[in-house]
């Protein structure tokens, strides 16, 4: 059903895109065929990722002869992450739809995602249950990052990776991504109490263009997991984490320092003899009370992050949309 300019889709299909020139009127042409089958009103929200190929001439061209359209093209190159977050902030549908613009994500797997929705659920997360990617580039590091995940957040899903996810529209409009952190959306919403179901969906391989993916993103994923599990125990109380630590410096520390002196005054220790276990002491007391006072700070600043809460991480260069005049932001 196509919907009319002016109102509310019900359904937001965001999709970001990065030189994908051989791959967006194809992927169009499907997106179009399954959503009018569903027969609900939709909006197709391309982000164009500081594309350097046609992508940008092919999206203008899909833009001028749909209404259902919306292209966002940012300045530069920001990564998947902030274009899918270009993308959630510019979609106004009640069900928003991520997936990936190299056609392995199959639009036909949409409606499976539509009815695990309506049975209540506020994240539907695709499972590539059959992988095709390489073993050694692919495979294994994702199923190595996704045991770890799974571990550290306790979300029982097994492929947090996959960009392919349903939302409803109040999930994604509550968090701010950046990093590599669009892959850990159901980790990073789970403490706030969301339902959250796993579905397979087909995992195909590329068969035009280059794939952007590899091996020098494990780096900047292992980083972004011990940052999703600080995110998930501690960001409003980190106090409690690098308290935690300093006291256990400080008493360390402070215990060393009174084996010393009980030995100094009682059993005749010289302290000549034990300078380096009270340089030791001394230091693990200061770094206790370093940590202590990066908590403090830490809490600080939880707690402007949470009532300011307004931190863009790209630069939107236009907004192309039926619904009002292009203009430049």
């Amino acid at each position: 059903m196509a919907e009319k300019a002016g109102r509310e889709p019900e359904i937001s299909v965001v999709v970001p895109l990065y030189n994908e020139e051989e791959n967006i009127e194809e992927l169009y042409r499907r997106l179009k065929e399954v959503l009018n089958m569903v027969g609900r009103t939709y909006e197709l929200i391309f982000v164009d990722d500081g594309s350097c190929d046609k992508t940008p001439q092919l999206l203008r061209q899909i833009f001028d002869k749909d209404q259902n359209v919306k292209v966002v093209r940012l300045r530069r190159n920001f990564g998947q992450t902030a274009a899918l977050q270009a993308g959630f902030d510019s979609a106004s549908g009640q069900i928003i739809i991520s997936m990936d613009g190299d056609l392995q994500h199959d639009p036909a797997d949409i409606p499976a995602f539509l009815a695990k929705l309506e049975e209540g659920f506020d994240i539907v997360s695709g499972w590539r249950k059959r992988r095709v990617d390489n073993l050694f580039l692919r495979r294994f590091p994702s199923w190595v990052a996704n045991r770890i995940m799974r571990w550290l957040s306790g979300v029982p899903i097994h492929d947090f990776g996959t960009t392919f996810k349903a939302y409803r529209r109040d999930v994604v409009k509550g968090i701010q991504l950046y990093g590599e952190l669009h892959r850990f959306i159901p980790a990073l919403i789970s403490r706030t109490g969301f339902k959250i179901v796993e579905i397979p969906i087909q995992n195909i391989v590329r068969q035009r263009g280059q794939s952007k993916y590899g091996l020098s993103r494990v780096r900047r994923v292992l980083f972004d997991l011990m940052t999703v599990k600080f995110i998930i125990s501690f960001i409003d109380r980190p106090l409690q984490f690098f308290g935690l630590i300093g006291l256990i410096f400080g008493s360390l520390g402070g215990l060393i320092g009174l084996i010393i002196a009980l030995g100094f005054y009682f059993f005749d220790w010289s302290i000549r003899n034990n300078i380096g276990n009270l340089i030791l002491a001394s230091l693990l007391i200061i770094l206790g009370v370093q940590f202590v006072m990066t908590g403090l700070v830490a809490e600080i600043v939880s707690r402007i992050y949470f009532t300011t809460h307004r931190v863009k991480i790209y630069s939107v260069e236009k907004i192309s949309s039926h619904d009002e005049d292009e203009t430049p932001r």
